[in-house]
């Protein structure tokens, strides 16, 4: 299949090379030419715009961006999606965003004949490597059933979790649980550091039991590593999370301790760690506690 891919960021590269390795032809496009440069010199075919893209791909285009106002631009803007799509195409939108923007432009693609699925995904630059992503889709059931193994290409978990936007809601509840995650990790081993028990020696000891997770097993070794090299970045989690807080307010869901966490990025952001794998976060407990996580 000849599939237009709009969006080559750290997530985005990774995922055409996984689509390319399955077969597929794949149409790219992305504001940074260095960036479309890369994937044509691994076998991607370039479009200079996003209307080209999908004047070009008639059965999918898949777009992976920063944020809700950059999707609406390249989809809904000019010499956006819309203007060259033909109708019966469908539009995957990969982009982590506010839920009522999938909506918003679920609807103008409806307008157009174009049928979309919001499908944001979890796992960071490794599992977009090594196309083990979780991916989690809202939109019409039978559009996620035609395009699921494509999806399955790319990641190793794909779930449908319901109507438009309830792919966007379900990665923000992702995020939030993440963040969390990892505050408590850096608060429970602060609190060691600070006791003279060694950190790497409480993370032997109970990450096999109920206070063990995914997040904890991928984050503390960097932490104790010192390698803040980002496959999630703080000012993205930053972005998801004032995603979660608006939906939160919008829908009178109670987010304090989101809301606490998100205090915690945004001054890990001041102190110039927005590009910062969020396991930088540790640095938060590292300024007010004096000492370093080692």
């Amino acid at each position: 299949m000849k599939i237009g891919f709009i969006g080559l960021g750290i997530m985005g590269r990774p995922m055409v090379r996984n689509l390319m390795k399955a077969g597929h032809e794949v149409v790219v496009y992305d504001i940074i030419s260095e960036n479309v440069e890369m994937m044509t010199k691994e076998g991607a075919k370039s479009a200079g715009s996003p209307k080209a893209v999908a004047q070009e791909c008639e059965e999918l285009i898949i777009t992976m961006l920063p944020n809700s106002p950059h999707v609406k631009s390249v989809v809904m803007g000019e010499n956006g999606v819309l203007e060259g799509a033909k109708p019966g195409v469908i539009l995957i939108d990969m982009s982590s965003i506010d839920p009522l923007a999938s909506k918003e432009i679920f609807e103008a693609c409806a307008e157009k004949g174009v049928r979309m699925l919001d499908a944001p995904v979890s796992g960071g630059e490794p599992k977009a490597v090594d196309g083990t992503l979780s991916i989690m889709a809202g939109g019409e059931e039978e559009v996620f059933r035609q395009v699921k193994e494509i999806l399955l290409h790319m990641g190793a978990s794909v779930v449908y979790c319901g109507t438009i936007g309830a792919g966007n809601t379900t990665k923000l509840a992702n995020q939030v649980i993440v963040a969390l995650n990892i505050a408590a990790v850096s608060e429970a081993f602060m609190l060691s550091t600070k006791a003279g028990v060694a950190p790497e020696k409480v993370f032997e000891a109970i990450r096999g039991g109920l206070a063990g997770s995914t997040v904890m097993n991928a984050k503390v070794p960097m932490m104790l590593n010192r390698n803040f090299e980002p496959g999630f970045k703080i000012d993205l989690h930053i972005k998801d999370l004032n995603n979660a807080i608006s939906a939160g307010h919008q829908l009178g869901a109670p987010l304090p301790l989101t809301a606490a966490v998100m205090e915690m990025l945004q001054t890990l952001h001041a102190d110039g760690n927005g590009q910062s794998d969020h396991s930088a976060l540790v640095k938060y407990y590292e300024k007010i506690a004096g000492m370093k996580l080692e």
